[in-house]
């Protein structure tokens, strides 16, 4: 179970980036988000966010049109 969760569904590129960002940024070090989208550009571009940012990708899955990640804030 996450820490928080954040509903991306219904929003295109670049919002679930955007909001993913904020919402990591909320999180202290070690917690985990959990990020649900059906952007189709989403699995990518949140795995490639987190990555960037140097936070840990715990798992991604494809539900039909919803990609749901879940990603652990690194340690400062």
């Amino acid at each position: 179970m996450a820490d928080k969760e954040l509903d991306c569904t219904g929003l295109f590129c670049p919002e679930p980036v955007f909001r993913t960002r904020m919402a990591l940024d909320e999180l202290d070090p070690g917690q985990t988000l959990e990020v649900h989208a059906d952007d189709p550009a989403a699995y990518e571009d949140l795995r490639r966010l987190a990555e960037r940012l140097g936070h840990e990708v715990l798992s991604i899955k494809k539900d039909g049109d919803e990609t749901i990640i879940v990603i652990k804030k690194k340690k400062d």
